[in-house]
């Protein structure tokens, strides 16, 4: 029987691997993923609407001179505590003192053209008692009695205007409380009702938060508040004053003021934490899930839903309702009873395999230590060995 020849039997072989190279590869099986499950149930809300707040003064004043000018001292201080009548601020009143005294100095020549013309007016009545003269003419000295005498009032009127000018040359405060702010500084020249001092008032305080346009409509006037003073201990009751009727045009926040007692003695400008009552949501029953459950896609949310009966997962999407400390509040899409994976979803496609992780049970520690003790003691002789062999040798 004759062999192949070589020629023919290398022409085999390489169609062969031709074809072997030409067939498809075999899929590779997708990896069955362990995945972490939670199952879906009600719980209880944990916390409510908290929201950082500030303390001010229910009123606070900005003060400014009456007149414009060089400001030359400024006494007030920032943090100051003032009473109504200190002076705050003085004005160069130079100006005003001149023009005071040029006010009393035609007050003064107006005096004298009334007197004057008082006088003549007495001499020419008398006149006209005797006949001598006529009643046009004492009707005309009357006339000018009265001209004088208006005269007098307006210089006497300018004069205690200037006076005043002058007056206003010196900012006092009008009531007493503490200075918050200072806006101009000596040397300014400012110009009349341009504010210098800020001062919040004593009395009431207000704690001023923002809420979002979600729940603005959930906070009424007169509403319940708890106010938490940051590092001290208990809780403040106050009453929603009032509620901003627009935004704020740069946050979209609506400001929120909570009335508080002058006997709480808040510090102005600290940080309080305000938990409005009409918002508190605490111990309501609700969907939660921890934030490394949820996917998300552009604007929406999913979850992997784990389907027992083929061990797959598929999307589910959700919708989010708000923050519970670390955990994610869903509002719908999911049913009590369903298993979402909470571990691992980043690695998942829709429709695979996956398994349930299990933790692995740590095995209890040997005691070395007592182990070797009880050796020992195994290997030990008892004492009444050596009293038994001495008793035999007798």
């Amino acid at each position: 029987m004759s062999t192949p020849s070589t020629p023919l039997v290398a022409t085999l072989i390489a169609a062969a691997l031709a074809l072997s190279a030409c067939s498809k590869p075999a899929p590779t099986e997708e990896p069955v993923r362990a995945v972490k499950i939670l199952t879906v149930g009600a719980q209880g809300m944990q916390s409510g609407a908290e929201f950082a707040g500030e303390v001010r003064a229910r009123v606070e004043s900005r003060l400014g001179f009456r007149v414009g000018g060089k400001i030359v001292r400024r006494q007030a201080e920032l943090g100051q505590r003032v009473k109504a009548g200190e002076v705050l601020a003085q004005l160069d009143p130079q100006d005003y003192k001149l023009a005071a005294q040029a006010a009393q100095a035609q007050l003064a020549a107006a005096t004298t053209n009334r007197d004057l013309a008082a006088a003549d007016f007495k001499r020419y009545k008398e006149l006209r008692e005797q006949n001598f003269i006529s009643g046009a003419e004492l009707e005309r000295r009357e006339a000018a009695l009265k001209a004088a005498q208006a005269q007098a009032d307006q210089a006497l009127a300018q004069w205690s205007g200037q006076g005043n000018q002058a007056a206003y040359t010196t900012l006092v405060a009008d009531v007493s409380g503490v200075v918050t702010a200072i806006e101009a500084e000596p040397g300014q020249v400012v110009a009349a009702g341009t504010p210098v001092v800020r001062i919040a008032q004593d009395g009431p305080r207000d704690v001023v938060f923002a809420v979002p346009e979600d729940k603005v409509t959930h906070v009424k006037a007169g509403s319940a508040v708890d106010v938490r003073v940051w590092g001290a201990s208990g809780v403040l009751k106050g009453s929603v004053r009032e509620v901003a009727a627009s935004a704020d045009p740069v946050t979209r926040t609506f400001t929120v003021k909570v009335s508080m007692p002058a006997s709480d003695a808040l510090v102005l400008g600290s940080t309080v934490a305000v938990v409005p009552q009409s918002l508190d949501r605490s111990g309501a029953q609700v969907v939660k899930l921890p934030t490394s459950a949820f996917r998300q896609d552009g604007q929406s949310s999913a979850v992997w839903v784990l389907d027992t009966a083929s061990m797959t997962v598929k999307l589910q999407p959700v919708v989010i309702a708000t923050a519970d400390g670390n955990d994610v509040v869903v509002s719908s899409g999911l049913q009590p009873g369903m298993q979402v994976v909470v571990a691992g979803v980043h690695v998942l496609s829709p429709g695979q395999k996956v398994t349930i992780y299990k933790e692995k049970q740590a095995s209890a520690p040997v005691n070395a230590a007592q182990a070797a003790t009880n050796s020992v003691a195994a290997s030990s002789p008892t004492p009444a060995a050596p009293a038994a062999s001495a008793a035999s040798g007798k």
